[in-house]
């Protein structure tokens, strides 16, 4: 009988709003656990409308030797996602494992395992917005809330190659009630998994995105896996026609790896590891501009989507707004915009050349007179927002040609930051463009040639595969309506003064120079693009793409290189190594009609895809 008067006298406070306050407390709960590599953090996100100052002040490190470890509990927490098991080889970090301790009261607790030369008070805290930071290393930690989405260059600075052993646990999927995860619902982001919740299984990660699963919808795929994921500006590909997405700083699970998958009766992808710290999604379609990435809130999913097909509704779990609007200047060059959000936010990206769009799907309002006010006097004053049918918002943003962008969302799903950089024009070498009938102009170089005859290995001739390549170059490029300026077109020998003054005097829209590599070491292989002035590096990146991706050898790279020739020229200009004559085996393909005609087809369809991105 007493039960039951105390029962019925608590639903009564609770109905009555009389709750003690032990009973009222505010709830911590984790939605996402994330390592970041890059920085080697680990990021803990609580839902939104909790605070983490006063979580921070009771956190304490207790340190534990027999094996070298230390753990902190997180009191009032709760863990709505399953629990964390990390294996790692970074950071003088072992291991990392995040689990619900006690219920009542509830707890969760993480512990680390260590080196046995490292030491524990390395470890740093941080509290940013609702999000609860471990810094393991002792290191600059200069990018602790925004992590990259979409970028316009296809090398940076920040790439890196990291070896890092993650052990995860199969765990079944959930279901965690909060906004955040209903987000992610809509993107489906539980992978089922038959084996127990015990079994691990180990994968090599060397970078900070790893792509672990590829599930199909009737209007793309989607992309899960964990760690942060960076977008490059999409290559659009012919003949088929396909539309090609990198993530650099990534590894693909080895299960889908070169796998193709069927979007729907037209269109098919297919996911690769296209370089050690690279992967590539290839979507064969004839919709090849309609294509988009979708980030999900927390940047562990991506969507690679028709945007004209998409179904909107399932990326609609919340709405949020725009609360509040920012700018930076940050040099001469370089400057950004930063809109906030009161909820997590599901975006696409658009990149075409004079334009940038930020599709905002989940946002309904926000404020014209801030948004003018803020921008009206900066680079980003051309700048608007238009309302999409029904919910969403797209952010349209005008750019020169050559600018380069970034795009960053933040930890906790809550704000964008855009950046913008204008690409400074050489004065010694300015860009003169020729027109000719409304026709593109191009130089051909065919590398070598007379008394010069480049490298020689079995009476095989540089300088004659060259000039093969090049005739057919220029023959594919003038029935695509080019006009073509051969510096050679005979076995002849050329200085390379005189091969930029023909180019010169011909005032082209770009030049191309064909070689073959060679090397001292015979097994080397593989296919490579250069260029110098940075207003070639857009010419050089499209057409390496192209050559990469149409012929099988190894894919050597871009590179920044004082070759005379792209040195000398005012217009964008590159240099092609189209192989290693110095191989076996390669030679006798570049002695072959079938890669010589490969080769000159890829190189044409570089160059229609560089004029296409410059329109």
């Amino acid at each position: 009988m007493k039960k039951i008067v105390v029962f019925i006298a608590l639903f009564l406070s609770i109905f009555l709003g009389l709750v003690p306050d032990a009973l009222c407390e505010e709830i911590y709960k984790i939605t996402s656990a994330n390592f970041d590599t890059a920085n080697s953090v680990v990021v803990l996100t609580a839902k939104d409308t909790i605070s983490t100052e006063n979580i921070m002040k009771d956190i304490k490190l207790i340190k534990l030797e027999n094996p070298s470890r230390a753990y902190f509990d997180i009191d009032s927490a709760v863990l709505t996602i399953p629990k964390q098991d990390w294996t790692l080889n970074t950071g003088g970090i072992k291991q990392v494992k995040i689990n619900q301790f006690t219920t009542n009261p509830n707890v969760v607790r993480c512990v680390l395992y260590f080196n046995d030369d490292y030491n524990p008070d390395n470890l740093k805290f941080y509290r940013i917005k609702n999000n609860i930071i471990i810094k393991i290393k002792n290191n600059q930690f200069s990018n602790d809330y925004f992590q990259t989405t979409y970028r316009d260059e296809h090398t940076s600075s920040s790439d890196f190659y990291e070896a890092l052993t993650v052990t995860s646990p199969v765990i079944e999927p959930t279901n965690p009630p909060n906004v955040v995860n209903q987000i992610q619902q809509a993107f489906n982001t539980a992978v089922q998994q038959p084996a127990p919740s015990m079994e691990k299984k180990s994968l090599k990660l060397n970078t900070q995105f790893y792509l672990k699963n590829i599930t199909i919808k009737p209007y793309g795929i989607l992309i899960n896996g964990f760690g942060a994921a960076t977008i490059e500006k999409p290559m659009i590909l012919q003949n088929p026609t396909r539309i090609v997405y990198d993530i650099p700083n990534a590894l693909t699970s080895q299960t889908i790896r070169n796998k193709e998958f069927k979007i729907n009766e037209t269109d098919t992808a297919k996911v690769g590891q296209f370089e050690m710290n690279k992967a590539r999604i290839v979507i064969t379609t004839a919709d090849v501009n309609d294509y988009i990435p979708i980030f999900s809130s927390d940047n562990q999913s991506l969507l690679l989507a028709n945007s004209k097909k998409v179904d909107r509704n399932a990326l609609l779990s919340n709405t949020s707004d725009v609360i509040a609007y920012d700018k930076e200047r940050i040099d001469d060059q370089t400057s950004s915009m930063i809109l906030s959000f009161n909820h997590p936010v599901v975006h696409g990206i658009e990149r075409t050349n004079n334009n940038l769009n930020i599709y905002l799907y989940n946002v309904s309002k926000y404020s014209e007179e801030l948004f003018n006010s803020t921008y009206s006097n900066s680079v980003f004053s051309d700048a608007k927002i238009t309302l999409m049918p029904k919910i969403g918002m797209v952010l349209s943003i005008p750019l020169e040609n050559d600018s380069l962008v970034r795009t960053f969302l933040g930890a906790d799903g809550k704000s964008i930051k855009i950046k913008v950089r204008g690409v400074k024009k050489s004065t010694k070498h300015p860009a003169v463009l020729h027109k000719n009938n409304g026709a593109k102009t191009v130089v051909i170089d065919a590398g070598h040639g007379g008394s010069d005859y480049g490298a020689i290995r079995d009476s095989v001739n540089e300088k004659d595969i060259t000039l093969d390549v090049a005739k057919r170059l220029k023959t594919l490029l003038q029935k695509q309506g080019y006009n073509v300026i051969m510096t050679r077109d005979t076995d002849k020998y050329l200085s390379l003064q005189e091969r930029c003054d023909i180019t010169e005097a011909a005032h082209p829209d770009i030049f191309i120079s064909v070689h073959v590599n060679s090397s001292v070491k015979p097994e080397i292989t593989g296919v490579e693009t250069h260029y110098y002035h940075q207003e070639s590096l857009s010419l050089a990146q499209t057409v390496h793409a192209s050559i990469a991706s149409n012929i099988n050898s190894n894919n050597r790279g871009l590179f920044k290189s004082k070759f005379y020739v792209i040195n000398h020229t005012t217009v964008p200009a590159i240099l092609c190594e189209i192989g290693f004559i110095s191989n076996d085996a390669e030679r006798g393909q570049l002695n072959s009609d079938k890669r010589k005609q490969d080769t000159a087809k890829a190189i044409m369809e570089g160059v229609n895809n560089y004029f296409k991105q410059q329109q």
